[in-house]
């Protein structure tokens, strides 16, 4: 490698600030440390403050899409402030600015949504009518798919800020994806939801890291952290979303796997208020993997017509 990261010229590592980000940049330091056989002063985080992490007081769908938590991040990867960005996957909008790419993703951690209640264990559980705060679109849709019964309220702030909501009396219950409780050591409260019950957001549970296209000296630096199968995987559901111009605004969910040399992808699309959905599961050859997600996006939004997430 011709540019040395050292005490002198660390690795600029960028990030939000939430302990969930600041905890996915320190788990992309270690393991550029033990590849590299490097010393932490090697790496520098540094922390950016995003949109989505300014404006608390109003719902993610009222202040725009996807890159309310990548916006600032990626500003600072363009003019050379960081070297690397690293970011929930599920938070990247399907279109990266021209200079950009994501080239590298770590091990995808557990895709399922959680059930997080201080009294009850289960959707089914809830009584008639209770409370259930929420910040996501498709969560919402989702459970007014299941039961429309309950009263969804705007639920925002991180794993901490939502428990102390839940202890206010704010709501009976909410969600987080476990993904984000296992690494933060807080998987004890999960109470984990099957796929099949509610199917993730697209790239729920995968960290990707992005850089500057020609930055050749960051691209071998991540060469050997990167996991392959989470990036074909993430790739195949981000084709589905792009086909559909998925947002924070829109209720969509989107899950592939890898069975031997085939690709397996389940899709939904979901009114906002739960009263239709649009479903299926797609087969294709690893080689035509993004094109089965892509095929199966433009399925689904035939199937939905114009205006369906209106």
């Amino acid at each position: 490698m011709s540019k040395q990261y050292n005490i002198d010229t660390p690795l600029k590592i960028g990030t939000r600030g939430s302990p969930l980000a600041l905890k996915q940049a320190v788990e992309t330091r270690s393991r550029l440390m033990a590849a590299h056989d490097l010393p932490e002063s090697a790496f520098a985080i540094t922390v950016i403050q995003t949109t989505g992490d300014a404006v608390q007081d109003r719902p993610l769908s009222e202040i725009g899409g996807k890159g309310l938590f990548t916006k600032e991040i990626q500003e600072a990867l363009l003019d050379g402030r960081i070297d690397i960005a690293v970011h929930s996957f599920k938070d990247v909008a399907t279109k990266l600015p021209d200079d950009l790419v994501i080239n590298t993703c770590l091990p995808r951690e557990d895709v399922r949504d959680a059930f997080i209640s201080r009294k009850y264990n289960s959707i089914d559980a809830l009584p008639q009518g209770a409370v259930v705060g929420t910040s996501s679109l498709r969560r919402r849709a989702q459970l007014l798919t299941m039961r429309p019964d309950l009263r969804l309220v705007e639920f925002r702030g991180n794993v901490q800020t939502r428990l102390k909501k839940l202890d206010a009396g704010l709501a009976e219950a909410t969600f987080l994806a476990c993904a984000g409780l296992q690494r933060l050591g807080n998987f004890d409260i999960a109470n984990p939801i099957e796929t099949d019950v509610m199917l993730p957001a697209v790239a729920q549970g995968a960290i990707a890291i992005e850089q500057r296209r020609d930055d050749v000296e960051v691209s071998k630096m991540l060469a050997p952290i990167h996991h392959a199968e989470t990036l074909l995987r993430t790739s195949v559901e981000r084709a589905f979303l792009a086909e559909l111009d998925g947002s924070c605004r829109t209720p969509i969910g989107g899950l592939a796997i890898v069975e031997g040399d085939e690709i397996i992808f389940r899709g939904e699309i979901i009114r906002p208020d739960g009263s239709q959905v649009f479903k299926g599961e797609w087969r294709g050859a690893i080689a035509d993997a993004v094109k089965t997600g892509a095929d199966a996006g433009i399925e689904l939004r035939a199937k939905g017509g114009e205006g369906f997430f209106a």
